[in-house]
């Protein structure tokens, strides 16, 4: 049995984006890790007497959380963006209509590149912002919608799977 892919097509190009995103930041700590810390360095010092108030301790937490925010940001959107694909595939065999197995797939495509996204956006302007906090809560548009739309596209698979996989 092969699958008609055309309903899932953009949710399996966004999952594959995701994974692509998520592998190529890999790439760049494997190439660049020590510029990419000095870049956030840099970002912070030039705010070190406003948002840090001198503390250079406070400083140095922050770069710190901002560097687990990029692991985090590599991780999610390799599998993130892998349980995309799969979910994505599972649907296209489902016996169901072709704008349901879409819109879920676009939802868990979405989803995946804006959850990774948000973690390595978060990362990136914390030092300037002076804490992690505010960084996350100047993208909570995003973090929050992508969480959801991963959270509702995998319902809508399991809800799917339990009602069209019965149906012959």
């Amino acid at each position: 049995m092969i699958p008609d892919l055309q309903p899932v097509r953009i949710g399996i190009t966004l999952s594959l984006l995701s994974i692509f995103l998520g592998f190529m930041l890999g790439g760049f700590f494997g190439i660049g890790e020590d510029a990419m810390k000095k870049n956030l360095k840099a970002s912070a010092e030039s705010v070190l007497e406003t948002k840090y108030q001198s503390d250079e301790a406070a400083m140095k937490k922050t770069l710190d959380k901002s560097w687990v925010y990029f692991q985090r940001a590599h991780l999610h959107l390799g599998v993130i963006g892998t349980a995309a694909l799969i979910q994505s595939l599972l649907l296209a065999f489902l016996n169901m209509p072709a704008w349901i197995k879409s819109w879920v797939s676009i939802m868990l495509g979405l989803g995946s590149i804006g959850y990774g996204s948000f973690w390595l956006l978060a990362g990136l302007i914390a030092p300037g912002l002076g804490s992690t906090g505010a960084a996350k809560d100047s993208l909570r548009w995003l973090g929050q919608p992508s969480a959801a739309l991963c959270i509702l596209g995998t319902a809508g698979v399991l809800f799917a799977v339990l009602k069209w996989s019965r149906s012959k």
